[in-house]
């Protein structure tokens, strides 16, 4: 029987269907959403419970299900996150905007410079082939005429440009700010792309440098989410991104018709070393906007024929020139600047001794230290202000910075001496190796907020600061650092660190000797608390666990800390710094606390690119002392290497003292760094190998032979023993041999024919196994990385290596020096003979090894 419904009664059935399916097509009023917008703003994901307690805190919402708000709450959270990509793709596509526009202008300029550089090209094979060039002279005007001189001496041309009243000062400034513009953007500068700086949204920005012009310059461009005007601000604060700045004055501040102010600067700037003088400028900055709203910073030394100063640079100080320079920053569209850097520079070299010249010559190291680092120091502004740089230890962003920079020029400080600050020299030993410089009167250092009985008896004292600067060969910077910093134990030694930690205490206390060879007895800890954007700079704390050697070693065995500043440890950064820069720090780690920065700083020597001095390099390793079995390379094997060979290294440790144990601090601080150096000098020939083709540079006790020889040596000594080659290779020269043994997958060592054997040589593969460095190879036993079995097994096995001149051991299992045991399928030993065939020492070789 068929039943009969009417429309009516199907459309209310429809409408209970749909309200009971309360999830869907729910309508609120504006009054619901707004109190269901509060709620979200508190918790965007409340839990079942919480969704009915708002049910019943709001009458408004009581005839919603709470299965109705679940999905109120879930919708929303979509769309914040759709909100949220959006603005993200919003914002990426405006830096690809800028930066497409930024790379289609450097098109322009380099295709300007092209065409230019083309003309010039005919130009002068024009001259050449044409009869009327037939004297030297004739030839070199002809090559000069293609270059740009926009630094000729403006009073030359126009006698009203004079910087002793403000027409003259305008005139100059206008100059300026013309030629610095045909910089930022035209073909005044034949700029260089440096290697391996890739544009893109997320970049550092489009870095190059000059080529073939006077002094050295360098130039960049990029993009930073900051406002123009915080931009220029940040920029004109010079010494808080410009770690080399020691202070700058603005004498005198003249505003202009255009809404701009001309400035007249004084700025000091440290030397990188203590074998060279710092510098100092005397400068006009002009700050002006243009007409399409950019705002440009331009400045340029103001020298004896523009009415600037006539007298001598100030004491400790060589005068450098400043040439047309500044910041030219563009608003974008959307928010952000986009900004161009030029700084160019004569720091006159030729005032400096010849192997140091590099550091003053090179556009690379000016890009580094100067423009990339205002780029870095502005996008780290940009992620600070965003809210992206989350805090560290308790502390926001700016203050950690705020100690990244007191590091860094405590060190600048105790490396330069300034007599205006306060140091004086001490009177040597009689050896010049090491420089001890004193402070009595440290409150300039440390600032003024700081106690000064607070790092020195109220019996009277000061700060002493041992330093000394040496020349490195074959070692990269960055490599170096990073194994000072990993490894402090292969350098520090544990009294001195004792002696620094307990300066922070007032009271007296004992001068603690130089214990030779004891090294850091606890382990340390890296505890991390910032970093830059491009983790370029690290800031962290240090914990060096303490273990004494009796009750009465009460500083030992305390922990010590050190706030800790690494930068420069990126092996592709082309021309960096590298350093290494701590100060000994109590567990209340206040603000305010003092800081007496010690530590290392590598400064790589890169020849100026566009010189022919590049052809031509010196062995600078070969004039030091580094110890038996050092190599020195020859000129030409110097100079037809790919990467940087020579770099300075310059290490400078601070003291508190007493003035009653001066003579006994600056005894002990003058032999620590004396210990330091000659660590250092055997860790750079430990890692010297580091880059492929290079030579082993590996320590060997007195009357070792040679790597080449014992890579022979072991090779010949295997094939004889077993019938069996140990390296597949075609040729037996020596070096093959050595590249061969050292990048063996399987883990080689030799240990001597002694009572108790100790390790003399072992490849990479040994030295992971065995977790260990060359140099601290050999105070490691046979006997010490033998389990109880494997001792048992080479004591049985031992006899028929002596006779038979080899054995296969069985599987077994050894520790590294943490202790860390690693297991391994099979072991060769075997003897290795000399070329008289008698025994030199024993190796072993432990097939496919791994960690347990």
């Amino acid at each position: 029987m068929a039943m009969v419904v009417s429309g009516k009664e199907v459309g209310k059935g429809l409408q209970q269907a749909a309200a009971m399916d309360s999830g869907k097509y729910v309508r609120y009023t504006p009054e619901q959403v707004e109190a269901l917008e509060r709620v979200y703003s508190e918790c965007p994901k409340p839990s079942s419970l919480r969704r009915q307690q708002i049910i019943r805190e709001c009458p408004i919402l009581s005839n919603i299900e709470p299965k109705q708000i679940k999905v109120w709450f879930q919708n929303r959270r979509c769309r914040e996150k759709q909100r949220k990509e959006a603005s993200r793709l919003q914002t990426v596509n405006r830096k690809l905007t800028a930066m497409n526009k930024l790379l289609m202008e450097e098109n322009d300029r380099l295709q300007k410079q092209v065409s230019q550089l083309v003309y010039e090209n005919g130009y002068m094979r024009q001259q050449l082939h044409s009869p009327s060039v037939a004297t030297d002279a004739s030839c070199e005007s002809v090559v000069t005429s293609g270059q740009h001189h926009h630094q000729q001496n403006p009073t030359s041309q126009h006698p009203e440009r004079d910087a002793n009243n403000p027409a003259g000062l305008l005139a100059i400034a206008e100059e300026t700010l013309a030629e610095f513009l045909s910089k930022a953007t035209g073909t005044a500068v034949e700029w260089v792309q440096m290697v391996g700086m890739k544009p893109g949204p997320d970049s550092i920005g489009i870095v190059a440098v000059s080529h073939n012009c006077s002094g050295v310059a360098a130039r960049a461009c990029g993009l930073v989410s900051l406002e123009p005007t915080k931009v220029a601000e940040v920029l004109k604060d010079r010494p808080s991104w410009y770690r080399d700045c020691r202070c700058l004055d603005v004498l005198t501040v003249i505003p202009t018709g255009n809404g701009g102010n001309i400035e007249l600067t004084y700025m000091q700037t440290y030397a990188p070393t203590t074998l060279a003088a710092a510098r100092d400028f005397w400068t006009l900055r002009y700050t002006t906007a243009l007409e399409d709203g950019s705002l440009v910073i331009c400045e340029r030394s103001l020298t004896p024929a523009t009415g600037g100063p006539t007298g001598p640079a100030a004491t400790n100080f060589v005068r450098a020139e400043m040439l047309s320079s500044g910041y030219l920053i563009r608003p974008c569209e959307g928010g952000g600047s986009m900004i161009h850097i030029v700084d160019h520079v004569d720091l006159d070299p030729w005032s400096v001794p010849e192997v140091l010249r590099p550091l003053y010559e090179s556009p690379k190291i000016l890009a580094q230290k100067t423009t990339i680092a205002a780029l870095r120091h502005l996008k780290q502004i940009a992620q600070e202000t965003s809210g992206e740089v989350p805090y560290g230890g308790g502390r926001q962003p700016a203050v950690l910075r705020a100690f990244s920079q007191r590091l860094s020029r405590g060190f600048n400080d105790a490396v330069n001496g300034f007599a205006d600050d306060g140091w004086s020299l001490l009177g040597s030993d009689g050896v010049e190796d090491v420089t001890i410089a004193v402070n009595s009167s440290p409150n300039k250092l440390l600032g003024s907020h700081v106690n000064p009985s607070a790092i020195y008896s109220t019996l009277g004292g000061g700060v002493l600061c041992a330093k000394a600067s040496m020349l490195l060969q074959n070692v990269p910077p960055a490599i170096l650092v990073r194994f000072l910093r990993e490894h402090r134990s292969e350098w520090a030694d544990c009294g001195v660190d004792a002696y620094s930690a307990a300066s922070l205490r007032a009271g007296s206390y004992a001068v603690p000797g130089v214990r030779a060879n004891s090294g850091f007895l606890g382990s340390q800890v890296i505890l991390p608390l910032a970093h830059t954007a491009e983790n370029e700079e690290f800031l962290e704390v240090i914990r060096l666990e303490g273990h004494g050697f009796s009750q009465d070693d009460a500083i030992l065995s305390r922990d010590m800390y050190l706030l800790q500043l690494c930068s420069g440890v990126e092996e592709n950064a082309v021309g960096a710094c590298a350093q290494l820069v701590f100060a000994p720090i109590d567990e209340s780690f206040d603000d305010n606390l003092p800081l007496l920065p010690s530590g290392f700083r590598v400064i790589p020597l890169d020849p100026k690119s566009d010189s022919p001095a590049t052809t031509r390099t010196l062995d600078l390793a070969s004039t030091l002392e580094v110890g038996s079995g050092a190599t020195s390379r020859s000129v030409n094997e110097t100079a037809s290497t790919t990467y940087n060979l020579r770099s300075v290294l310059t290490i400078a440790f601070q003291f508190t003292y007493e003035n009653h144990l001066r003579d006994s601090v600056a005894a002990m601080a003058r032999q620590y760094v004396r210990s330091v150096v000659t660590s250092v000098q055997r860790v750079a020939m430990a890692i010297a190998p580091s880059r492929p083709g290079c030579q082993i540079g590996v320590k060997h006790p007195p009357g070792s032979p040679e790597a080449h020889t014992l890579a022979r040596w072991i090779s010949r000594s295997y094939r004889v023993h077993t019938g069996a080659e140990l390296f597949q290779v075609d040729s037996q020269a020596n070096d093959s041999l050595l590249k061969l043994l050292w990048h063996h997958s399987d883990a080689i060592m030799c240990c001597s024919l002694k009572v108790a054997p100790v390790f003399t040589f072992s490849n990479q593969a040994g030295l992971d196994m065995l977790e260990t460095t060359l140099i601290a190879l050999q105070d490691i036993t046979l006997e010490n990385i033998l389990d109880d079995n494997g001792r048992k097994v080479l004591c049985s096995e031992f006899p028929k290596i002596m006779q038979q001149g080899f054995a296969h051991l069985p599987a077994g299992i050894c520790l590294s020096s943490m202790g860390r045991p690693a297991s391994y399928e099979q072991a060769v030993a075997w003897k290795v003979l000399d070329e008289d065939d008698s025994p030199h020492c024993l190796a072993f070789m432990f097939v496919n090894w791994s960690f347990v």
